[in-house]
């Protein structure tokens, strides 16, 4: 059964690409804080691509609610460097779920098993506050839209 709104959210400790520098990710090391997890079906693809470069830009909206923004893909880490730095690089790490086992814990795969794209904001308290699991052929949450789930998750958060 695919986690919703209220639920804890599925731990995770994935490889991940930032600024060239790799190393583990973990849900865990961002405890306290607002986290939005980005799933997104490919490299290197339009809307993808169009999708993270919006979020680069907006990123002091992020920052100023102290969220920190994940991305997650299943493709490896050789394919998100070389996507990253092909778009001059994403101000957040991406992750690789080669397996697609977080893709499976949170429920984002399609009936033939490709990622779709789907936004959660996980509250400092470690809870899904936010959940958006799109479909085939639809387009990206807007910033707007993200930061003020980030908003009510942290009001939510310390009620």
């Amino acid at each position: 059964m695919a986690v919703t709104a209220g639920d804890p959210a599925p731990p995770f400790s994935l490889p991940g690409v930032h600024d060239g520098a790799r190393r583990t990710y973990t849900l865990s090391e961002f405890a306290g804080r607002p986290v939005v997890l980005i799933f997104y079906p490919g490299d290197n693809t339009p809307v993808c691509t169009r999708q993270l470069n919006s979020y680069t830009d907006d990123i002091d909206q992020f920052l100023s609610l102290d969220a920190q923004l994940l991305a997650v893909s299943p493709e490896d880490l050789d394919s998100h460097q070389g996507f990253a730095d092909h778009q001059g690089g994403f101000a957040f790490p991406l992750l690789a779920d080669v397996d697609k086992e977080l893709a499976t814990a949170y429920g984002v795969l399609g009936p033939v098993g490709f990622y779709r794209r789907c936004v959660f904001v996980i509250d400092g308290n470690g809870r899904l506050a936010y959940v958006h699991r799109g479909y085939a052929g639809s387009t990206f949450r807007t910033t707007d839209e993200l930061v003020e789930a980030i908003r009510q998750a942290r009001s939510a958060a310390l009620d």
